[in-house]
């Protein structure tokens, strides 16, 4: 059976990151951007992050540039927005594609396991969230317009 801890990525320093080090913990996986109607949601991730992080949570960013052309920057660009403008402490991932030949695999992992709307695999757009429990398995799939705030009972019954 398939688990995040199939999955390696990499960080927005271009660091490998081997999601089997994130067994045990309850991960928050979004596909962001800066220049998206939902990037205030930030403040929300940063907050959830904040709440949990001591309890074995965290929040994996991961900034797509397919939906508008909304994340058009480079990986210190994209750091040091998010930083300045919304204080995020918790990991952002390289660039990557969510949708297509050249989407991301754990990105089309995540979609067979919990498919949108009427079975859509497809992410429809920036802020498309994935809860994902200790044992790395995807619990839930949230919308762009679902807020941060609104996850965190979710969150709770894993931690």
């Amino acid at each position: 059976m398939t688990t995040i801890a199939d999955f390696k990525v990499a960080t927005n320093k271009g660091e490998e990151l081997d999601l089997a080090s994130k067994l045990g913990t309850v991960l928050l996986v979004v596909n962001t951007a800066s220049k998206c109607g939902f990037t205030p949601q930030y403040d929300g991730l940063e907050a959830l992050f904040q709440q949990y992080k001591d309890k074995g949570f965290e929040v994996l960013a991961f900034p797509c540039n397919q939906f508008g052309g909304q994340e058009p920057g480079n990986a210190e660009e994209i750091a040091e927005f998010c930083k300045v403008n919304f204080g995020l402490s918790f990991p952002l991932m390289q660039k990557i594609d969510v949708n297509g030949a050249d989407a991301s695999p754990l990105y089309d992992w995540m979609k067979g396991e919990a498919p949108g709307l009427m079975g859509s695999k497809g992410i429809k757009w920036n802020f498309t969230k994935f809860l994902i429990d200790r044992e790395g398995n995807v619990v839930k799939r949230y919308a762009p317009t679902d807020k941060p705030a609104s996850i965190a009972k979710d969150i709770e019954k894993l931690l």
